[in-house]
């Protein structure tokens, strides 16, 4: 048997990443950006899940968003931080919902209000030709579906990829109707 040596690790700090080795664009793959849930496990949360406790695990776990699952594992929807601020409790408490009774599901993004890249035309796009949609949409986060197995088969994140490519990413959020009604009814200061 060959005798190897060990030696005191010291003098070494830093800890290799994957995406350290990748010499990666604008014009990269966007295939080489996203999350695929075949190789990564997908951040979910159950719907049924007090509202109030969310955002402390989301921080925690350093990231901005959750998939919204059922009782089943089932996609039903999105939270993000913004989801979880205190306009929309004080929205929910308006509606009659007790603070503490407030579920994700109560707060979340529906299913049926998201949009999300097809897998197909992620495999011919650049980074660059994502960064656009995101910005031009107003979503710092997209969903990826395999439309042939209607299957979501990962998401994009903007603050990803702006850590990865070391550069800002601006995406403004595009105002709803529903921002624009609560602005308007809102009493001047």
């Amino acid at each position: 048997m060959r005798q190897i040596h060990l030696f005191p690790v010291s003098s070494v700090a830093h800890l290799v990443r994957p995406d350290e080795f990748h010499e990666l664009s604008p014009l990269s793959s966007a295939l080489e950006f996203f999350t695929d849930f075949k190789k990564h496990v997908p951040l979910t949360i159950d719907g049924s899940t007090l509202a109030e406790s969310v955002e402390n695990l989301m921080r925690r776990d350093h990231v901005k968003l959750k998939l919204v699952v059922d009782s089943e594992g089932e996609f039903i929807g999105t939270i993000s931080l913004d989801d979880l601020d205190d306009q929309h409790f004080m929205a929910r408490v308006a509606l009659g919902f007790a603070h503490k009774e407030i579920l994700v599901k109560d707060l979340m993004r529906p299913k049926a209000e998201i949009m999300a890249l097809s897998l197909t035309d992620l495999e011919s796009a650049t980074i660059n030709d994502v960064i656009k949609t995101l910005q031009q949409k107003g979503q710092q986060h997209c969903l990826v579906v395999d439309q042939s197995t209607t299957q979501i088969r990962g998401l994009i994140s903007a603050s990803d990829v702006a850590r990865r490519l070391r550069i800002p990413i601006r995406i403004e959020k595009v105002p709803t109707f529903v921002d624009i009604f609560s602005s308007i009814r809102r009493p001047a200061a």
